[in-house]
């Protein structure tokens, strides 16, 4: 059998594998900015790494990656980034991994930074997963489970530019005005912001008035270290969507020219219907259960195509 053939029949046996369940979850990114994101990616310690570490998303564009069963780690967005003509190295503004390269190769980001933290397959086969602003802020992220289920499984994210009411003792500056928010403990070092020293349990560090700045900005978001409680978050058997910068949440009508509505239930609402199967945002109304269903039908449709194709080329081209 020729090479490119054994190259086909190897991208369609991983694919087939991926949408089999081998591979458990779907990462979808978005970028809704009106500038270039470079999201980067960290593993944790001791699970195999996804198949990138760092990439570009231009403006409107969508990028999915795949993650194996029990899969961990941390993803954000890098801004301001470019490279140097004269050594190549690669840098950026904000979320900066240090690697001097597109992929970060098993850095995390600098701070301050939005990050969206996920443990795929935890106790009681869940998965756990949240938005963190406790190393601080740069760019807007929305969380939302596809086809998943459970009682607490729901979106999460910090919507609000936090960068323009940022406090002056906390903001990050670049060429055209603030560019990212410090936590408290960045700014600081001190252990009653950190969570460390006599500060380092739950009952001894509190929110401070930084904290709770963010936490009033992005209610479902972690906004110092032990802000479990209400931003922790739970799906069975779901993908997710990230979306840097998503449009502010509005109602189908609105979308077309009609009046605009904040609807309940969204990321920057703190209300009762926190776990409502449909988010509205980016200007339309999605509902999860419909999503599942449809996602479903197509990964089977697709499973079934892979398995003829991959008969039908061995059909074709007998191993020898």
């Amino acid at each position: 059998m020729d090479q490119p053939t054994l190259s086909l029949i190897s991208f369609l046996l991983t694919l087939h594998l991926s949408l089999s369940g081998v591979i458990s979850t779907t990462f979808t990114f978005v970028n809704k900015c009106d500038y270039t994101v470079w999201p980067g990616i960290l593993s944790n310690a001791g699970v195999p790494p996804l198949s990138t570490t760092g990439f570009v998303l231009q403006t409107g564009e969508t990028s999915a990656i795949a993650a194996p069963t029990s899969w961990g780690g941390r993803f954000w967005g890098r801004t301001l980034c470019s490279q140097d003509d004269s050594t190549g190295k690669f840098s950026c503004v904000t979320g900066d991994c240090g690697s001097g390269k597109l992929e970060c190769a098993g850095n995390g980001a600098l701070p301050p930074a939005t990050l969206a933290e996920f443990t795929l397959d935890g106790a009681g086969g869940l998965d756990f997963f949240d938005v963190s602003l406790v190393d601080g802020y740069n760019v807007p992220m929305l969380v939302v489970p596809q086809g998943g289920s459970g009682d607490n499984c729901t979106a999460t994210g910090c919507i609000g530019d936090l960068n323009g009411a940022c406090p002056s003792e906390l903001r990050v500056d670049g060429k055209q005005g603030a560019v990212a928010c410090k936590s408290a403990c960045e700014a600081f070092n001190t252990p009653e912001y950190c969570c460390s020293g006599a500060y380092g349990t739950p009952d001894t560090c509190k929110p401070s008035s930084y904290s709770e700045v963010f936490k009033s900005a992005c209610p479902r978001a972690y906004s110092y270290a032990y802000d479990d409680k209400t931003s922790t978050f739970t799906c069975a058997s779901a993908d997710y969507t990230i979306t840097f910068c998503p449009s502010p949440t509005t109602s189908q009508k609105a979308s077309q020219g009609q009046d605009t509505k904040q609807v309940p239930g969204s990321p920057m609402d703190n209300d009762d219907n926190s776990n409502s199967n449909t988010m509205v945002y980016e200007g339309a109304s999605y509902d999860q259960n419909q999503v599942s269903r449809a996602t479903a039908t197509s990964t089977h449709a697709v499973a079934a195509t892979i398995t003829i194709a991959i008969w039908r080329l061995c059909q074709l081209s007998p191993l020898t």
